[in-house]
């Protein structure tokens, strides 16, 4: 089962909005005689792939899978019909899907055929891997990646607003690596503002994420580089590596008349018509587009306003082993924040590992994942 958790991580990035499933066969003697994971969304299951590699060998086999095996007709034919076919004896899932068209339909097919069936191997570890997917089916709110650089001292850039690099080339790398697999990269209006980022995955990633930018007033800069890239057609003003991995550019807002000019130029401007903005309604629109992870990068503000609102649900800070010092120099969570040190909130699983010069610290928020 642990190698099939280990198969199922290949597929991060490419399975969004479906989960991660890793599957292994083996015989009737109980020797290994196939691996499978699922490879990309619409694509062939896990199971598929490892019958097919298993063959003849599989039948009176076990199936060891991370995930309940569906028995609905989707973009791919129900892995039950496939596991049937095979002559599976037994199945061991590491956890039942709660998917509404499987929801432990899946175990029942096989029960009802006569297949041993059993489930919760490493039930934990599985559903830490879908944690995103989980959450998408629970709350309809994509699973929320928080991410900021700072320096030792915990100041975002120089009182003079100088951000310019904080962290080094490897911590670089490590962020766009991140971006490459996920839905959305988020940032407010001052972060446009102030730095004018394009907010691509440079190499690109499995994934092109979309460009989201929240601000309430709607007053972003006539002429930015997220503007002049946001018509995936249009003329190539800014450079890129790459330009095909220009994701949308989405604009959220209360005030939808400001940007018309943004959307001329090919951005999406959502109007909310919830005047305060929530972190919540502009989660709640991406998670019924079915993004499945996303990013907030920054700034402050809204950093701060995710943990108000208890939204993010893993972290990843980089530490660089800078001093700058200032009282006006700015810090990288805003918002109310908390009154006593006793509600903080303390990470769980938190790891700490070299980044170049830099330590990259990574955690989860308490009970996610």
């Amino acid at each position: 089962m642990r190698h099939a958790l280990a198969l199922a991580e290949k597929g991060r990035g490419y399975v969004e909005p479906n989960p991660m499933v890793g599957a292994v066969v083996l015989d009737s003697t109980g020797h290994f005689v196939g691996e499978g994971w699922h490879q990309k969304f619409g694509g062939p299951h896990a199971e598929v792939f490892a019958l097919a590699e298993a063959g003849e060998r599989a039948r009176g086999g076990t199936l060891v899978v991370t995930l309940e095996p569906c028995c609905h007709h989707g973009k791919t034919p129900p892995c039950t019909d496939a596991v049937l076919r095979a002559g599976i004896a037994r199945v061991v899932a590491a956890m039942a899907d709660p998917f509404p068209r499987v929801a432990g339909g899946g175990l029942a097919v096989l029960r009802a055929a006569g297949v041993e069936v059993s489930v919760g191997l490493c039930e934990r570890d599985a559903v830490a891997l879908n944690a995103p997917y989980l959450k998408l089916l629970r709350t309809g709110r994509p699973w929320v990646h928080a991410k900021w650089a700072m320096t030792l001292d915990g100041k975002l850039a120089t009182r003079a607003s100088d951000s310019v690099w904080i962290s080094g080339e490897e911590s670089r790398r490590r962020v766009h690596e991140l971006r490459g697999r996920v839905d959305a990269v988020i940032v407010g209006r001052r972060t446009v503002a102030a730095d004018d980022p394009l907010l691509t995955a440079r190499p690109p990633g499995p994934r092109t994420p979309a460009r989201v930018v929240v601000s309430a007033s709607g007053e972003l800069p006539e002429r930015c580089r997220l503007r002049a890239t946001a018509r995936p057609d249009g003329p190539r003003e800014v450079p890129l590596t790459d330009p095909e991995t220009r994701g949308p550019v989405i604009v959220f807002t209360a005030n939808p008349h400001r940007l018309a000019g943004w959307a001329a130029d090919g951005a999406e401007v959502v109007g909310l018509r919830d005047a305060a903005m929530s972190l919540d309604a502009v989660l709640a629109d991406l998670g019924q587009r079915r993004f499945t992870n996303v990013l907030i990068e920054g700034g402050a503000g809204l950093l701060g306003s995710a943990l108000d609102a208890r939204a993010a649900d893993e972290f990843h800070v980089f530490v660089a082993p800078k001093v700058v010092g200032g009282a006006a120099a700015p810090s990288p969570v805003g918002g109310a924040g908390v009154a006593r040190m006793a509600d903080a909130l303390a990470l769980d699983r938190v790891t700490f590992e070299p980044s170049g010069a830099d330590v990259y610290v990574h955690g989860f928020a308490p009970s996610r994942g």
